[in-house]
């Protein structure tokens, strides 16, 4: 099987090398220092599961110089979606799978709106994982897993295949009964977290500590699980009191991705995450006021970040 992983960051990288690591034929798209860094000495893991190094059989920022892949793991953010599935269009075969792996509520959907249905999973992943230099991902936390299924939640052979290859390669993974309820679990944790870390600027036990902002994510949970119902997606309360149970066990000084890069002026998945419950809730006449408050706070910042990236 040849794996292409689009996007080498925390994600990407920690995957793909796991995979690469297994003798699988895995195939690398990344940019600038990074793709360097890895062209010249392999891709370096440092994981609390043990240190690694690979070579992948081919490291470069040009989807046209990349073997015809079985299987693409996007490893980008979620906003950038609809560029990469425009660009991976010239080099999906008919049996090609792509399984997303980034957070937010409609990957799956903005996928399916460029590619054709029938080589798109649903997915997720759990880990704590970032670039600690060019060439070089840290694992810093969380066991790392794959959660993935087909959109209707069929137990097809391609999803089994993908089963058996992570497990070949020591992957955790799972193939849920319904895969649309874990991708939202796993967003009602995420944006809960995400924009309001954006906002106050500091790490989540600082925002435990203050009764008001504490009771500002509450609320703003509970407009996301509305959302969601609303959407036909099965949350409960239960699944609003395990979110916040992982907030509350969450170490001093843990902040999100995407507050890291609203901090430090890069484009993040504002729109995605707190932006995606303000758009959805105002179609399904679901009010999100607080959510809706954190979106417009940070939307002229969100806005001057993508200027400058251009």
């Amino acid at each position: 099987m040849e794996i292409l992983v689009y996007g080498v960051g925390g994600v990407g990288g920690y995957f793909g090398g796991r995979l690469a690591k297994a003798g699988l034929n895995v195939s690398m798209i990344a940019r600038g220092e990074h793709l360097k860094a890895i062209q010249e000495n392999g891709l370096e893991v440092e994981s609390i599961k043990g240190n690694f190094k690979v070579h992948p059989k081919v490291v470069t920022s040009e989807v046209s110089e990349i073997p015809k892949p079985d299987l693409i793991i996007l490893g980008i953010k979620s906003w950038q979606i609809p560029l990469v599935a425009a660009e991976l269009k010239s080099i999906i075969g008919e049996n090609t799978v792509i399984l997303p792996l980034q957070n937010g509520a409609d990957n799956y959907e903005k996928l399916v709106e460029i590619l054709p249905k029938k080589n798109v999973l649903a997915g997720l992943c759990f880990i704590v994982s970032y670039v600690e230099k060019p060439g070089k991902i840290k694992h810093a936390a969380y066991e790392p897993k794959i959660v993935f299924g087909e959109k209707d939640n069929s137990k097809s052979e391609r999803v089994l295949k993908i089963h058996d290859i992570l497990d070949e390669a020591g992957i955790e993974n799972k193939i849920p009964e319904n895969i649309g309820l874990e991708i939202w679990k796993k967003f009602l944790f995420i944006c809960t977290v995400s924009g309001i870390g954006g906002l106050t600027r500091v790490p989540i036990d600082k925002i435990r500590d203050s009764e008001f902002l504490y009771r500002m994510m509450r609320d703003s949970a509970n407009e996301i699980i509305e959302v969601g119902k609303a959407k036909g997606i099965p949350l409960t309360n239960e699944h609003l009191e395990m979110v916040f149970e992982i907030i509350n066990g969450q170490p001093k000084g843990t902040t999100a991705s995407t507050q890291r890069d609203i901090m430090n002026g890069k484009p993040s998945e504002l729109d995605n995450f707190n932006g995606y419950i303000v758009r959805e809730g105002s179609k399904l006449g679901v009010k999100t006021p607080v959510n809706r408050f954190i979106y417009e706070c940070l939307k002229p910042m969100e806005e001057e970040a993508r200027k400058t990236s251009e």
